[in-house]
């Protein structure tokens, strides 16, 4: 039996690996916006500026260089969610051997052309990456090819281990933590082994997503453990069981770690488009959500962290999705359902109240209602915040201005489905009208609305989300007297934001109208 590898032994291996015929010695730049926000120095080791925008090429071509030419001849297979196939791809066209690439179904189609485009063949198999690599295995008996994990295999190890060498190297000053973020554990077993043989005293942290937290249940059961199932927004980690090897190191090596969600890997993303002008996949933003999660824990100032952004392997169709999770999970972004009186001037004097919060200025995001009961109306609202905590504090301002309030800012059913629900066929509807309004992002633009209509009128339905331009897009019910289309007319003119009125829209008549 082979003796375990010591930190000793991976740090020559990680010193002789051959890494830079495919792999760029990636910067290690400060997050300068991050780290005058947490009050400590953070800095952004971008293995999204790797050829294949990830870490992966590393472990890759590390292990197919010390492949001998008959296994080079015959070629090789690997499993992989994405960012390691691509490494596989090109260390495979470099070597000019053979590559199949056994991938989930679920992988971004993006990650499979970009297979495709460096030579790869690709087969789709099964749902996660524990699937595909089933799948693999089976080839590689019937096919005679070569394995090349993923992450479990200490050629792997020691590829990805020279991100931590580099890392050192780059920055000669006090380091408190490396933040690492985890899938099979290939990343993390690397540094680990790099920097508690070179300095011992520098923590080295791991990082999973709450529902792909294999390694961090492994570690607390003192087995490995394999999960039922993975979320897969963070697809690059998404492992329903982590290497013998890369548990045994993360046991023995990894100082701790932390849990993540998917509302803090979207603010990150973000965080890090604003310091570096780069978009990182979720994995690649693992580390700095956790970065920000342990300032806040352990209330630390002027320490310096390292986060590896390990890839920026983007779905650019999640983009949308990341935006709008972002705020909430910043907490810029809070989200309310508020109840007022179905009365003349409640709607207009809810505004006035958000319009003088305690606090400062703050914008309306979302606004959402139907009218639905007689005596009572139920409104879906967000609002920009000034920072964490701020909801819970708006909501008893709401309640003590005689507003029933809900916080719904970490409501998964609000945030999810709820805020697009709002709406529907209502019998109160009597002589509505159904306007597209473009309202100009400014300040006092809703009051304008409202102060100009005629007091004899109602909001039946009000539906808007800032969306990030410098123009919202609404759509405004209002009960109109057919008597009263002159004024109408007059109000609109007078109003001057541009509108298309809809009231004879079929999708209207199916959907909302009575």
């Amino acid at each position: 039996m082979t003796k375990p590898l010591k930190p000793a032994d991976y740090l020559k291996k990680i010193l002789t690996a051959r890494v830079y015929d495919v792999a760029v010695e990636s910067p290690l730049e400060p997050a300068r916006t991050l780290s005058k926000r947490l009050h400590n120095k953070v800095l952004l080791k971008r293995e999204d500026q790797q050829p294949v925008f990830s870490f992966k090429l590393r472990g890759a071509y590390n292990k197919m260089a010390h492949l001998s030419q008959e296994q080079l001849r015959r070629g090789v297979i690997c499993a992989s969610a994405g960012n390691h196939a691509q490494g596989v791809a090109l260390g495979a066209h470099k070597l000019g051997t053979r590559a199949v690439i056994v991938m989930p179904v679920t992988t971004p189609q993006l990650k499979i052309d970009a297979v495709k485009a460096l030579g790869g063949q690709v087969v789709l198999h099964g749902e996660s990456y524990s699937d595909a690599y089933e799948h693999a295995v089976a080839l590689e008996q019937q096919q005679g090819l070569t394995f090349v994990h993923p992450f479990d295999d200490p050629d792997v190890i020691a590829g990805q281990g020279t991100i931590a060498m580099e890392m050192l190297r780059q920055h000669q000053g006090p380091l408190d933590a490396v933040f690492v973020a985890i899938g099979g554990g290939g990343l993390i077993s690397g540094v680990a082994n790099y920097i508690k043989a070179v300095r011992p005293e520098v923590k080295v942290i791991g990082v999973q997503m709450a529902d792909s937290d294999a390694m961090v249940r492994s570690i607390a059961a003192r087995k490995r453990v394999a999960l039922s199932d993975v979320g897969l927004f963070a697809d690059g980690t998404a492992v329903k069981l982590v290497g013998q090897e890369t548990f045994r190191i993360a046991r023995g090596l990894v100082d701790d770690f932390i849990i993540v969600d998917t509302d803090a890997v979207c603010a990150a993303i973000k965080d890090v488009f604003v310091d570096t002008r780069s978009i990182v996949e979720p994995s690649g933003a693992m580390a700095v959500a956790a970065i920000k999660q342990y300032v806040a824990t352990h209330k630390t100032k002027g320490a310096t962290y390292a986060a590896i952004l390990c890839g920026a392997n983007m779905n650019f169709d999640r983009l949308r999705f990341v935006a709008e999770r972002a705020e909430v999970g910043e907490e810029r972004e809070a989200l309310f359902a508020v109840t007022i009186p179905e009365e003349r001037g409640s709607f207009r004097r809810f505004c006035e109240l958000v319009g003088n919060l305690p606090g400062g200025t703050r914008n309306v995001t979302e606004f959402n209602y139907r009218i639905s009961d007689a005596h009572q109306a139920h409104v879906f609202v967000g609002l920009t915040t000034h920072g964490k905590g701020e909801s819970a504090r708006i909501t008893a301002n709401f309640i003590r201005q005689g507003f029933a309030t809900l916080d719904l800012t970490h409501d998964e059913l609000a945030k999810e489905h709820v805020r697009h629900m709002v709406g529907g066929h209502s019998a109160l509807a009597q002589d509505e009208r159904l306007l597209r309004f473009v309202f100009p992002e400014r300040p006092g633009a809703l009051l304008k609305f409202l102060n100009l209509m005629r007091p004899t009128w109602n909001i039946s339905l009000f539906h808007y989300r800032n969306q990030g331009a410098d123009y919202g897009r609404t759509l405004v019910g209002l009960q109109v007297p057919r008597q009263d289309d002159k004024a109408f007319r007059q109000f609109l003119d007078t109003l001057g934001y541009p509108y298309v009125e809809e009231t004879d829209n079929p999708v209207y008549r199916l959907f909302l109208q009575k």
